[in-house]
């Protein structure tokens, strides 16, 4: 092999390690503790983690059947949250309205116990009969079938090393705007404006559950 051809093969693994690692590395979780939020008798968002021994960061959780105790430590693979393969596979649709409704929470569109509740009902289909629960997944279903991958920049998602459903830690959403870019303006504005038609469809029913 030439010189040039040499330098090129080293440029171009170079490059592809490095998306590789933009995509997801490993990272230490350590659980701190949860927030003040329960709702049916669980702690719902926002669960604090310190990330490799980072101030604490706020996150919520995806998976309800998975168990974790204040105080302890694991590895898991953060990524992009349409990323990474995630505890639940490759279901990029429900991974899609899982962001939307962490989005919602974030800007305050969406109350942090409904929300949290929302998004295990996703993954763990059956755990709930609230109706204003099972509407806010139906509505994120539906806007995350138009929704641009853009929209979710910044949103991540820490998955337990060797964990699964019901074994192991559980799996996380957060927002890493350092280290992946942040959402489009007109991305925003598109989801926005569906979570507000979401938030005035279904705070009346979660009220009164």
């Amino acid at each position: 092999m030439s010189r040039n051809r040499l330098l090129l093969a080293l440029i171009l693994a170079l490059f592809v390690s490095s998306l590789a690692f933009a995509n997801s590395t490993t990272v230490t979780m350590t659980f701190l503790h949860p927030g003040t939020n329960v709702y049916g008798g669980f702690y719902t968002y926002p669960y604090y983690f310190s990330v490799d021994g980072g101030a604490p960061t706020p996150m919520m959780c995806d998976s309800f059947n998975n168990r974790i105790s204040q105080g302890q430590s694991w590895t898991a693979h953060v990524s992009g949250l349409l990323q990474g393969k995630g505890m639940f596979g490759k279901d990029v649709q429900d991974y899609k309205a899982a962001g939307i409704i962490f989005l919602g929470v974030m800007n305050g569109t969406i109350d942090a116990k409904l929300g949290n509740w929302a998004v295990w009902n996703l993954f763990t289909k059956g755990i709930t009969n609230n109706a204003a629960v099972l509407s806010l997944d139906q509505y994120a279903l539906a806007l995350a079938l138009h929704a641009p991958t853009s929209a979710f920049k910044g949103l991540v998602l820490y998955t337990p090393v060797g964990s699964s459903p019901g074994h192991g830690p559980q799996e996380f959403i957060g927002y890493c705007p350092r280290t992946l870019a942040t959402p489009e303006p007109g991305s925003l504005l598109l989801l926005s404006t569906g979570l507000i038609g979401i938030a005035s469809l279904v705070r009346r029913k979660f009220r009164h559950s």
